[in-house]
């Protein structure tokens, strides 16, 4: 055997047992000999760079890229229509009936991840596109290469365009949020938060670290095949042939009421999987079908995507702690019995205010209903009444602060009891949290934990010693390392020029959220001339009214606010301006933004239509022109319905902004 065909023999050895590793979960080989055979591939490639070629595992890890570059789709990626009950869902499927006859169904569940477009040419794999718009996306090749589980070299010279969703396993994204505690550094949300961060490293040795998966659900066949494919569900077999890894829970339904016991039966096991799923998607079967009935503007006709509702379940009240926000607030927390909840662990919820405990009446030790809102944020909605119940304590507020001991008060008008110690240590630290929050100042890396050791060794008093902060301060600190530390430095460093509507928010002035510090940004221009307004030149201001002026004249006339803004200026922090209206298509015009966009971030989403010249709000009115409702929207976007507001997806916002140089 010469040295071609031995390398020829390696590569086909260690595709086939990652293919057996990572798609089947059923290894061939032992790690060693796994091992053996990519140590010999490696050597001898080194020795002969000339017989390298794009499809070797060796090149499964590439470089550092400067960016991502825009790659426009040969074929739109569509998205989906949803249905969020099983009335809808056969309604939806009625219609095709009526016009089309009873159709096979193909269930498949949602992977909460990330799309991407996979192209293979004689079955190699050239290239890999992020979803973006659906009409361009970001060619992300190199990274794509670190997953294992998307073949470089197919079972078959196929030319295919493969669409699948990246995920990352709940296991994976457990280990990583722990590794990342350990060094100080950026913690996720989930794991679809994690996948994507993972998938837009510059450095694609990261994204190979990081245990990325991925399931294909369509194929696009650009070449000759024999035989082709005549429906989904056998397109989708013909795909796990070629090598790919498709999701082992697709089935082939004859109807609706078929299709309606997939979503039931998965509403309940889909928290055993090892990966997150929010809905079922539902596509008629038939290739000729599905062409026949084609596409509305943004998604097909034949297929739909059934959501799970939010989950309620119960569990037991164990207590109840109180925390202490920035402004003093006391926040009451629920301490619970574990329990699942949304595909996580859920101890805590949220319990709102004292006035919330007193209407639901909780008392602790009471078996309590508890969901999430917007599947995210996990709070007790009701108790369960029983004869006990009525024999436990009834919940008294506390009369001293949690932190410092000093009196609690009510304010006039409000719900909340507040500490209004400016010394109290939690309040302080709540503030610098604020201060380096995304919603403020925007400073990577300077969590909770960092603050909580920052302050508690002295390192810091406020939020302006963050500026004061050297490399050898943060080295000082539990479980913080070199590299931990440089980045939280270069964070701080970074955020001194943070626009002027964030440096506004962090200083937490009482009524002004990001907001209204947005419209105020824009209408000044500079901090100088927020400083010198008047009450009368504030107030004029559409949105910010009589009592938000007074908020803002009396803080800037604060002497230690004063103190401040000027230390802050010694420091370096100049706040960029704001920036300026590129067009004026959305004069006029208010948007609110809800649930989890794909493509941005809703920041990202508000400063294009403030380019666009219409501005963003936090609340739902009769005065809102559009709402853009992502993934998970909650109850702006059931206002929204109520009052006719006019609700656009992602993309139709998108299709808004199109060609617009934003």
């Amino acid at each position: 055997m010469d040295i071609l065909e031995r390398i020829d023999f390696l590569k086909d050895e260690i595709n086939r047992a990652n293919y057996k590793y990572y798609v089947e979960d059923n290894p061939s080989i032992s790690d060693f000999e796994y091992d053996k055979l990519f140590a010999e591939l490696k050597e001898l490639e080194g020795q002969n760079p000339l017989l390298i070629t794009p499809d070797s595992p060796t090149q499964r890890v590439g470089s550092i890229s400067e960016k991502f570059f825009p790659y426009k789709h040969k074929y739109r990626l569509y998205s989906l229509d949803n249905t969020y009950n099983y009335e809808d869902l056969e309604d939806w499927y009625d219609k095709i009936v009526k016009e089309y006859n009873e159709q096979e169904l193909v269930c498949e569940l949602k992977i909460d991840g990330l799309a991407i477009a996979l192209t293979y040419e004689n079955g190699v794999f050239v290239r890999g596109v992020t979803r973006g718009d659906g009409i361009t996306g970001e060619d992300i090749t190199n990274n794509l290469k670190t997953i294992k589980a998307i073949p470089l070299k197919l079972f078959k010279p196929v030319s295919v365009e493969v669409r699948g969703e990246i995920y990352m396993p709940k296991t994976s994204f457990e280990k990583l949020n722990e590794e990342n505690l350990k060094n100080g550094e950026k913690l996720f949300a989930n794991p679809r938060n994690a996948a994507a961060g993972s998938l837009r490293q510059l450095d694609s040795s990261i994204t190979a670290k990081r245990d990325l998966s991925m399931f294909c659900y369509t194929a696009i066949f650009t070449g000759q095949i024999e035989n082709p494919p005549k429906t989904h569900y056998e397109s989708i077999m013909y795909l796990k042939d070629l090598g790919f890894k498709i999701n082992p829970n697709i089935r082939l339904c004859k109807n609706a009421k078929e299709a309606i016991q997939y979503c039931k039966d998965w509403d309940e096991k889909r928290f055993d999987l090892n990966y997150a799923t929010d809905g079922v998607v539902i596509k008629v079967n038939n290739f000729a079908v599905q062409q026949e009935m084609g596409f509305t503007s943004r998604a097909p006709k034949w297929a739909t995507a059934f959501k799970f509702p939010p989950e309620e379940v119960t569990t037991t009240l164990l207590d109840i702690e109180t925390g202490v926000g920035k402004t003093g607030a006391i926040t009451p927390v629920a301490i619970l019995e574990p329990v699942q909840l949304g595909g996580s662990t859920v101890a805590r919820a949220s319990l709102h205010n004292f006035d919330e405990i007193k209407r639901l009446d909780v008392r602790i030790g009471d078996k309590v209903f508890i969901k999430k809102a917007a599947e995210i944020i996990p709070k007790v909605i009701k108790i369960i009444e029983d004869e006990e119940h009525y024999n436990r304590p009834v919940y008294c507020a506390p009369q001293k602060c949690p932190s410092c001991g000093a009196d609690l008060h009510f304010h006039e008008e409000e719900v909340n009891l507040y500490c209004d110690n400016p010394d109290c240590p939690a309040k302080i630290c709540a503030k610098i949290e604020y201060w380096a929050s995304k919603e403020a100042m925007d400073i990577d890396n300077v969590g909770p934990s960092i603050i909580e050791q920052l302050y508690s060794k002295g390192f810091i008093k406020n939020a302006v010693d963050l500026y004061k902060l050297t490399m050898q301060d943060f080295m000082q600190l539990d479980l913080v390392k070199e590299k931990s530390a440089f980045n939280m430095y270069n964070a701080i460093q970074e955020s001194k020029t943070r626009p002027l509507a964030k440096l506004l928010t962090a200083f937490s002035i009482r009524n002004v959220g990001k907001e209204t510090a947005g419209v105020i940004a824009n209408e000044f221009g500079t901090l100088e001339n927020i400083i010198n307004a008047s009450v009368e030149e504030l107030s004029n201001i559409e949105g910010v009214g009589g009592i938000i002026a007074q908020d803002i004249f009396d803080f800037f006339r604060r002497p230690e606010n004063i103190n401040m803004i000027e230390e802050l200026k010694a420091l370096g922090v100049e706040p960029a301006p704001p920036v300026q209206n590129t067009y004026d298509d959305f004069k006029g015009l208010t948007f609110v933004l809800t649930g989890t966009l794909q493509n941005m971030t809703r920041d990202e989403a508000s400063e294009k239509i403030k380019k666009m010249g219409g501005k963003t709000s936090s609340s739902v009115s009769k005065n809102t022109s559009y709402i853009i409702a992502g993934e998970n929207a909650g109850s702006k976007l059931d206002k929204g319905l109520k009052l006719g507001v006019i609700i656009l997806t992602e993309d139709d916002f998108l299709n808004m902004i199109k060609g617009k140089d934003l």
